[in-house]
């Protein structure tokens, strides 16, 4: 059963997130919330800021907002501060917020918990497996990218500016993120569970690329 304050958060958050992009709107952060409470079954944490952490995380992603990473930590500080909710607590949630992101995996966090972990894996999971490859795909059909192009080979030593301004193809993502995430999970469950979910977009694309080039 969930407290009234978490109650609250979805209810903001489903309107807040009812006109977004499919691969971030209100399905992704249940979907993140829901993963979030699978790993916290095997952590010593503070459920309820693992749950906050996980329904606020993409509350105004700033990939939808002009690179402004700083709507969404305001977005979250002014509805948690509507709520009364103390102010370690809201400290706690912005400081998750403003670290999760991969951005192009050379961000270092400047903050650590192991409420942040805990999120921070369950985000990642839905950035693989099936649900992975078809958020990689919507959002490249959001932004008109092409599927893939064999010339344009994929960049692995991106700056975070350079990782958000990309525009290459798709199927580049994958090598410039996805494929990289399963080394990069916190926690037991989160490792166990990404292990599965990278070897089927292993599969996936030996599949691509055998149907791209004209074979069985």
């Amino acid at each position: 059963m969930t407290s009234p304050l978490i109650e609250h958060t979805i209810a903001f958050v489903k309107k807040q997130l009812e006109n977004a992009e499919g691969g971030h709107d209100w399905f992704h952060i249940e979907r993140v919330w829901k993963n979030a409470l699978l790993i916290a079954q095997g952590e010593n944490c503070n459920l309820e800021i693992v749950q906050l952490g996980a329904l606020l995380h993409d509350i105004a992603d700033s990939k939808f907002h002009d690179g402004d990473e700083t709507i969404g930590p305001r977005t979250a500080r002014t509805f948690l501060e509507s709520h009364n909710v103390s102010g370690e607590t809201i400290l706690h949630v912005i400081g998750i917020i403003e670290n999760i992101s991969f951005k192009g995996g050379n961000f270092e966090r400047k903050f650590s918990s192991k409420e942040l972990d805990i999120v921070q894996d369950a985000d990642r999971l839905d950035a693989l497996g099936a649900i992975g490859i078809a958020r990689c795909f919507n959002y490249g059909g959001f932004k008109n990218r092409a599927l893939y192009n064999p010339e344009i080979v994929p960049n692995l030593n991106m700056s975070k500016e350079e990782y958000k301004k990309s525009d290459s193809p798709t199927l580049n993502h994958f090598y410039e993120k996805l494929l990289l995430l399963k080394d990069k999970m916190n926690t037991e469950t989160g490792k166990q569970i990404a292990l599965q979910r990278h070897q089927y977009m292993e599969d996936f694309l030996a599949q691509f690329y055998a149907e791209w080039n004209g074979q069985r």
